[in-house]
């Protein structure tokens, strides 16, 4: 699996503009919320009444230089990292999206992926309307600028969320206000705060912390909150039964230190790795994490357990971003760039290895293979999500149907291929324990086949 997109917007008091530009607090929050897209990266910042934008590929700390985050003067900015779900990997697609329309300008950074966005775009070109990109964040613009020749701000955003269909976390600038909107089922993560003269609304908390600030509260399923220099108010514009939070947020995409939803996904890993513990127990001398982010629940693991915890693999932090070598030579040296063995504490010993998921199961074997050739007697996999049997619709990239290694095998040949001595997943009772949250507020989908929308050729739970 890969990593979605990051989104950030910060509207800052007109007195600390020059002390505070928007675009190095942007600039920060953006690097704390790298983790969510590595391909590209964006800033774009209102001045007057005209809007300016530093974006590129690569790495946050990659594109931008101070002079020219400095020269990106103005106080109300927003900000998008970017993995690709929907749309190429190139710099047209890369967001911020800006737009100047009749009555003003707006720029508009999304997290996501929209179910209708074919059709929607289908009807905007039949109109006439001609598209650049090919992501659906620009569906969502389109729509919006065509409301806003007839309506203001919040019933323009109004109106078009009734028109979308899927998940979508959006951080829009419309001329001088700032607009944090999340779907009706809140499948994205959005949360807002307040930093030393301004707000900041974010995908994650760890980007407020960042900037020193003060997480305030996320944003609800189907709210629009609306951000001026007075401070700022939610209006909940529509509403659903139940939401359908990504229970991947907790797994395995979010960062442990941000608090999703009222969870700190820390203690839901930490939970995830107990609850393993209790379903999956095993002989063995050491629990040892797949790196980084099987390492709380690792910790849980052994804490339930008593099993003693000890690193087996260390990741190498300095690899830069995911290179493509031909050859299957060549593929495994890039999983050793990627991990090392530390053979001291694998010889001649009982290894539990905990990951957070397995898709296609060839990383996991390459994994589990190094742990044996570094002289461990059994290895054991234990795993902190249920099997994942179905696709993704919302804005994971996720393997298709074809290639999930659970959607095809049953239990012990996913064992046998990925060559472990035992496998054990977290059920999905487990996990939902694990999150703090009933079972109709978080979407399973990819665990159960069954989703929260209607998805063509798919069973819907709702």
């Amino acid at each position: 699996m890969k990593e979605e997109c990051g989104v950030v917007g910060v509207l800052m008091h007109k007195a600390d503009t020059k002390a505070k530009p928007a675009s190095l607090q942007i600039y920060y929050a953006l690097y704390a919320l790298q983790h969510r897209g590595q391909e590209s990266t964006g800033i774009t910042v209102k001045n007057g009444d005209k809007l300016k934008s530093i974006k590129g590929m690569g790495l946050v700390p990659e594109v931008y230089s101070k002079d020219e985050l400095l020269k990106l003067e103005g106080r109300l900015g927003v900000g998008h990292v970017r993995y690709s779900t929907t749309g190429d990997s190139n710099i047209v697609n890369c967001q911020p999206l800006m737009v100047n329309y009749k009555n003003g300008n707006l720029a508009i950074a999304h997290n996501g992926n929209l179910v209708n966005g074919q059709e929607l775009r289908d009807e905007l070109e039949s109109e006439g309307r001609i598209f650049i990109t090919s992501s659906d964040t620009e569906v969502i613009a389109h729509l919006l600028v065509k409301a806003l020749l007839i309506h203001d701000p919040l019933e323009s955003i109004k109106e078009v969320m009734s028109m979308l269909k899927g998940s979508y976390s959006l951080a829009i600038m419309i001329d001088d206000r700032l607009f944090a909107v999340r779907d009706p089922l809140g499948f994205k993560p959005l949360c807002v705060g307040e930093i030393d003269g301004g707000y900041v609304v974010a995908s994650e908390s760890v980007a407020i912390d960042t900037l020193n600030g003060k997480l305030t509260r996320d944003v609800k399923a189907g709210e629009v909150v609306e951000i001026t220099e007075n401070g700022f108010e939610g209006h909940q514009m529509l509403t659903e039964k139940n939401c359908a939070h990504c229970v991947f947020e907790y797994i395995y995409f979010a960062r442990p230190d941000s608090i999703i939803d009222g969870q700190l996904v820390y203690k839901v890993r930490e939970q995830i790795g107990r609850e393993l513990a209790k379903e999956h127990p095993v002989d063995a001398d050491i629990v040892s994490p797949v790196p980084d982010s099987g390492i709380t629940s690792a910790i849980g693991y052994s804490d339930e357990s008593g099993i003693n915890y000890r690193e087996g693999l260390m990741k190498n932090r300095y690899i830069g971003r995911t290179f493509i070598l031909p050859g299957q030579e060549m593929r495994e040296t890039a999983v050793r760039l990627k991990m090392n063995t530390i053979s001291e504490n694998l010889r001649d010993r009982k290894v539990i290895i905990l990951d957070d998921s397995i898709v296609r199961g060839t990383t996991s074997r390459r994994i589990i293979e190094m742990v044996r050739n570094a002289g461990a007697k059994e290895v054991h996999a234990r795993i902190g999500s249920p099997a994942i049997i179905a696709p993704c619709y919302m804005g994971i990239d996720m393997a298709s149907r074809e290639e999930l290694i659970a959607a095809k095998k049953p239990l012990v040949d996913v064992k046998n291929a990925i060559t472990a001595d035992s496998l054990g997943y977290l059920s999905i009772e487990g996990l939902i324990k694990s999150i703090g949250i009933h079972r109709d507020e978080l979407c399973l989908g990819c665990l159960t086949e069954r989703y929260p929308i209607k998805i063509v050729g798919e069973k819907c739970s709702r």
